[in-house]
This record gives C-alpha cells, sequence and structure tokens, in this order.
C-alpha cells in the first residue's frame, strides 16, 4: 500500500510518497523510513511535469521486450551517464543487473551506481545508441556485504538528444508514473511501462529510498528494436549463428522432448540414459554419443560435459542441448571433425544436475531470478560443495610422509562419515559418483555461469581456512594446459574490448585461474574427480549473465562452439596403452600407472586399457599390478595429435603363479614345486 499527501511549499503544490519498506530478515536494525527529496533544484532536466502517483505493481508481470543487454555486457561502459557518482567503483557503469560488489567498498568494483548523498534530484541514464520501443525496467539494489541501499521509487523519463525529456504518464489519471521500487538489494523488480515509448535514450529517476542509505540501484531495460525508416543510424552487425538449432531455454518437459528428437535423428550415434533421480524425483538424463553407443570400445576415451550443477546458471543447459544437435546435424552432414570425434571417443552430456532448481529459475524468469534463486537443490544443497572433501586427508598423509607408499595418490577412499544414512549427500550428488564409477571418464569439463574465466583444481585451499590460496596439483601443467585451450577459443574471452563482469578482470591472465586462488571450495567436484577418479576435470565458467536472454543464446552458442569442440579433442593429449598379461594376453584391470616426477597415478580400466593426459615431453612410464612384475619404459609426448601409445606387458611374480595354481588345484610345474618345497623346509 502507498500512500500519497499533498503539502505547499514555496507556494507550490508537492507531493510527499510515502512507501513502506519491508526489512529483510538479516538486517537487524531498526525499520527505516524513507526519505523524499525537495524538489526544488537549480539544474532540472527539461521535461513537461504534472502529478505524480504510484502505480500498483500487478502481481504477475511478463516481460515484452528483451533486455538492453546491461547484465550481459551488450551495452558498454560509455553508455552510461547519470546525475552524480559517490565514486568511481560506484559509478554509472556499475549499475548493471546482478552486478557483483568486491569485498571491499570503495574500490574500482563496488556492486552499484549511487548518487552522491548531496544529490538532491539524482538519475540514471542509458544511452541505447539508436531509437528502440522501452518498454520496461527490472532494478535491484546495492550488492554489499557491509551496506545497505535500495531505491523504493523511481519515475522513468525519455529522450532522442539527452537535451529535452518527456516522463512516463499513468494512463488513467494523466500524471506521472511513479514506479514502485525494491523493498531489499538482491530481489529484481520489474515494472513494465504503462505505455512503450520509442526513444533513444531513457533515464530512471529515483524518489524515495532507504532513510539513511544511499540512492543505489542496479537495473535491466527492456527494448525492443525499431525499424528507422529514415536511415539515420547505420545498421547495426547482429551477431548469431546460422547453425541450424533450437535457439530457445528448455524446461524439464522440453528438454526431454528435444533429446529424444536429437536421439530419433541420430539413432547409430546416440543413446539416453539417466544417472539417477534428482530430490523431486526429476530423472538426471545423460545423452551419450558415439560411432557405438552403449559399449565401451577398447582404447576409446571416455569424456563428459556437466552442467546445471547450479539450476540457476541456465547457459551450460542450453550449450549442451545445442551441442548434442550440433553433433548429430553435423554427423549426418558428413563432416570429418566430428566424424572423428565420435568415432574415437565416447562423449557423455548431462545437460541438467540439479533439474529442481532449473526449474525454480526457469519459472521466475530469465531476468528475474536473480543472481542465487534456483542456485541450490530442493533440500538447500550447493552441489559443488556436496561432494566427499578428498583433500584434507591427502594432504595430512603427505605431511606424515606416506604418500604414496602407504597411502595412494589417487583413487581416495571415500571417508567413513560420508558414507552414513544420514550424511548430508544429496541425491544428485550420489548419482553422479556412481555414474564417475562405472565409466573409465577421461576427461570433464563442469560448466557453470556469472562469469568469463576457467578454473582449475584445486579448489580448495590447502592451508586451513584461508579464503583464497594457490593450491596446484601435481598435474598442475595438464590442468592450465587444458584451460587454456578452452579460454583461447572462446571468443567472448578472447575479445580484447570486454570489460570484466563483476570484480576481477581475469583477462590479466589469460581468462584461467587456479580455483583456490580465486575462492576456496571445499568439496567441489573438481578435485572429487581428480582424487577419487582418473578423471582430470576443470569448470567453465560461460558467461556474465548467469540466465541469459532467449535472443542472446545463438551469440553465446558462437562464442563458445570451438571451444567445446577442442576441449573435447584433448582427451588425445598424452599417452594410452593396455597393460596385459604376457603369458595371456589378456588386459589387465586396475594397474596402476606412474609417470616419474609427477605424484599422481591413474589405473586401467575393466579391460586393461587407460589414459594419461600429459603435456609433451620426455616421460618415464611405470606400470605395475597386484602379482606382476613392475615394467618401465621411456614414451616421448609430441605436439602431434596422439595419443602416443605406450602398451604394457606384464609378467606374473612366481609366487602369484603358485597362488593361482593352487587356487586351481593343478599340478605344480617342477620349478613352482621345487620352490614350494623349499619354502616348506624353511618353516620346518
Amino acid at each position: 500500500m502507498v500512500e500519497t499527501v499533498n503539502m505547499t511549499k514555496h507556494g507550490t503544490s508537492v507531493q510527499r510518497v510515502l512507501v513502506p519498506v519491508i526489512r529483510k530478515k538479516v538486517i537487524v536494525r531498526k525499520r527505516k523510513k524513507v526519505i523524499r527529496l525537495s524538489h526544488s533544484i537549480t539544474e532540472r532536466p527539461a521535461v513537461t511535469t504534472s502529478r505524480s502517483r504510484t502505480l500498483e505493481r500487478p502481481q504477475t508481470q511478463e516481460p515484452d521486450c528483451p533486455p538492453l543487454g546491461l547484465e550481459s555486457l551488450k551495452v558498454s561502459d560509455s553508455q552510461f551517464e547519470a546525475s552524480s557518482s559517490q565514486s568511481y567503483g560506484l559509478g554509472p557503469h556499475r549499475g548493471r543487473l546482478n552486478i557483483q560488489s568486491g569485498l571491499e567498498d570503495g574500490d574500482l568494483y563496488d556492486g552499484a551506481w549511487c548518487a552522491e548523498e548531496q544529490d538532491v534530484e539524482p538519475w540514471f541514464q542509458v544511452d541505447a545508441k539508436k531509437p528502440v520501443r522501452f518498454s520496461g525496467v527490472i532494478t535491484q539494489g546495492r550488492n554489499s556485504i557491509w551496506r545497505y541501499d535500495w531505491v523504493t521509487s523511481y519515475k522513468v523519463q525519455f529522450s532522442n538528444d539527452s537535451r529535452s525529456w518527456w516522463g512516463s504518464r499513468n494512463l488513467s489519471t494523466g500524471m506521472d508514473a511513479v514506479f514502485p521500487a525494491n523493498s531489499d538489494p538482491e530481489t529484481p523488480v520489474l515494472n513494465l511501462l504503462p505505455e512503450p515509448q520509442v526513444a533513444r535514450f531513457i533515464r530512471l529517476l529515483p524518489q524515495t529510498w532507504l532513510q539513511g542509505g544511499a540512492s543505489c540501484l542496479r537495473a535491466e531495460i527492456l527494448a525492443c528494436p525499431v525499424r528507422d525508416p529514415n536511415d539515420l543510424y547505420p545498421e547495426a552487425y547482429a551477431p548469431g549463428s546460422s547453425d541450424p538449432l533450437d535457439f530457445r531455454h528448455h524446461n524439464y518437459k522440453d528438454m526431454r522432448k528435444l533429446m529424444q528428437q536429437v536421439n530419433e535423428q541420430c539413432p547409430n550415434i546416440t543413446r539416453i540414459y539417466n544417472i539417477g533421480k534428482s530430490y523431486q524425483g526429476l530423472k538426471l538424463y545423460v545423452m551419450e554419443m558415439s560411432d557405438k553407443p552403449g559399449e565401451h570400445e577398447l582404447g576409446e576415451p571416455e569424456v563428459r560435459y556437466v552442467a546445471g550443477m547450479h539450476g540457476n546458471e541456465a547457459l551450460g543447459r542450453e550449450l549442451l542441448l545445442l551441442l548434442m544437435q550440433f553433433l548429430c546435424h553435423e554427423y549426418l552432414r558428413g563432416d570429418p571433425r566430428v566424424t572423428r570425434l565420435l568415432t574415437e571417443t565416447r562423449i557423455h552430456l548431462l545437460p541438467s544436475m540439479n533439474p529442481d532448481g532449473y526449474e525454480i529459475a526457469y519459472r521466475k524468469g530469465s531476468e528475474l531470478a536473480g543472481w542465487a534463486e534456483g542456485r541450490w537443490t530442493h533440500q538447500g544443497i550447493d552441489l559443488n560443495h556436496n561432494f566427499a572433501d578428498l583433500n584434507t586427508p591427502l594432504w595430512d598423509a603427505e605431511d606424515d610422509g606416506l604418500v604414496p607408499h602407504t597411502v595412494p595418490n589417487h583413487h581416495l577412499p571415500l571417508p567413513a562419515y560420508y558414507t552414513l544414512p544420514n550424511a548430508t549427500v544429496a541425491p544428485e550428488t550420489r548419482a553422479v559418483i556412481q555414474w564417475m564409477k562405472r565409466i573409465p571418464f577421461v576427461l570433464s569439463a563442469n560448466l557453470h555461469g556469472g562469469e568469463l574465466v576457467v578454473s582449475y583444481p584445486f579448489d580448495m585451499t590447502r592451508t586451513p581456512w584461508a579464503a583464497r590460496e594457490l593450491t596446484p596439483t601435481a598435474d598442475d601443467a595438464v590442468f592450465r594446459w587444458l584451460s587454456t585451450v578452452y579460454a583461447g577459443s572462446n571468443r567472448a574471452m578472447q575479445d580484447p574490448d570486454r570489460r570484466p563482469c563483476h570484480n576481477q578482470d581475469f583477462s590479466l591472465h589469460g581468462n584461467i585461474i587456479n580455483g583456490a586462488d580465486w575462492h576456496t571450495v571445499p568439496g567441489s567436484m573438481n578435485d572429487f574427480s581428480y582424487l577419487h577418479t582418473n578423471c582430470f576435470e576443470i569448470t567453465v565458467e560461460l558467461s556474465c549473465d548467469k540466465f541469459p536472454h532467449e535472443n542472446e543464446l545463438s551469440q553465446e552458442w558462437e562464442n563458445n562452439k570451438d571451444a567445446l569442440l577442442n576441449y573435447l579433442e584433448q582427451v588425445r593429449m598424452g599417452i594410452s596403452g593396455v597393460v596385459r598379461d604376457k603369458d595371456t594376453e589378456a588386459g589387465i584391470a586396475d594397474a596402476v600407472i606412474s609417470v616419474e616426477g609427477i605424484n599422481h597415478d591413474v589405473t586401467t580400466a575393466r579391460d586393461g586399457d587407460y589414459w594419461r593426459l600429459l603435456t609433451p615431453g620426455d616421460y618415464s612410464v611405470t606400470a605395475s599390478a597386484e602379482g606382476y612384475h613392475s615394467v618401465t619404459r621411456d614414451c616421448r609426448v609430441t605436439f602431434e595429435e596422439g595419443p602416443v601409445h605406450c602398451n604394457f606387458l606384464l609378467t606374473k611374480t612366481p609366487k602369484q603363479r603358485l597362488r593361482e595354481l593352487l587356487a586351481a588345484k593343478a599340478k605344480l610345474p617342477p620349478d613352482l614345486r621345487r620352490r614350494l618345497e623349499r619354502l616348506r623346509g624353511k618353516k620346518d
């Protein structure tokens, strides 16, 4: 409810708008009043004014125009202007929806546009560069861990030359429309204009805000393109893709339908299976793509992409749905690159690891889900903190000098607490862990959103309680290579003119970072994959916007298409081979492949085949297995497409041969019989 009070000041009728503010639960301070600034200013925009009245916002509103691109960075910093700013870090270029602040207030990366406190008529302006049809505004307050600032109402004005302005009017009263804004810092609030306006400039004029705070906001502007009959503005390049793919957001039902369509279109190279269910019973569907789906071929590596771990980070989900369509389409066309990829690799695509969270964000919509709604599972679990912490037991054992002779440096077992029935482990996490155990994955990428950077393990800092600290793995060179391949192929990351998404400029370091050196993440899927399985996994932050609008999906596909393909091909980097029994030539499962100088081993799959990712160089590689003599050989990895084949033939130890013969109750060969007699004589 909004109360309007008429007052008289200097002989002029002035309205005072009282807007009740809903206090956020986490704010342990007294309820704050709203202040209304005086209209008596000297420099006021040239606009015809009339009496104003706060609009009552409908219960539900649907955006009818796409976002102009404040959040996605399509709108450049130079297109913003404001009446004043408290600092550069609170300048108008920081007034982007969902922008995140740094840890310190007052730095270059604060979390909103904030007008100076003495600014009695603040305004925030965006130049669309050409006339568009403005249809709505979405606002948030200031993102900060130290302050609470948000605008509670505002007016909207328009201009074609930034000098003469007109305002948005209430259609029923003809008065200037005052739009109700925010009651907390983070929830996006949508206001559709009573009547769309065609103009080049739009200006927001905060009318009221939280008492004791400042006039601060983050915004997105909804605007449709309009035809320029006079050709006064040059036609802008329209980015996008020519690939015949389904560029839209897919809820759970639509996702299943699309995956089924791909399977029906390419039945010989696709297979749909599910690895389990979410807490609410939605199946975790995987699309397998290979020339022999459903079958692990000897020597053929397994690769996976996982998306939607955080349900509101929707771009990864759509990219994997686009990737499966693209691979099917190009395979049918006979594209040699795709054909080779599907012939030599078994690819698994999990587009939605957290379908419950996605459905929450999807119902809100791409611009209204905010920064966090739908991130967690239905149980409130962050899946990227829900895997077992294997880092701590490994590092403790290393500090005690127990690795690798007493405690292995690979395939660390699950801690006892993690396997208890009442352990806080999401069903989605358990399903993915079992999936990892069933299939000998070699390479993976975990697709996220909200930044433009590739991070690699370790994600958890080695120093306890350190917020961030460089914590490399034994395979740091490989992880940096993998990360650079994706970042170097991503168009958005390689754009020299792009600005940082939020509060860190990752382009200064090639758009890659050690995860722990960014922020510590105990229980991450990347660290777990590395320490519990053979799989090397990185995280790709795909876009500043976690949930891009549909009309941006085409360009996002082009930004990531080459990177997705290039990364899959990196599974050929390093060495591979088969470890066999020299006598029977049968493959030996669980043989350990060790590389001298790298304190991390991998193991062979069920049929004895293995893959060991390595950067170019000369390596001394040892294959060992229980009951066999170890074998060491030199393997050279070159810059040419690999992998380099390094096969091993292992000979059983006499003790193992004896053990097998005794178990089979077979007649012993003379040499083993004499050895057994000598052993018995020693015991006597």
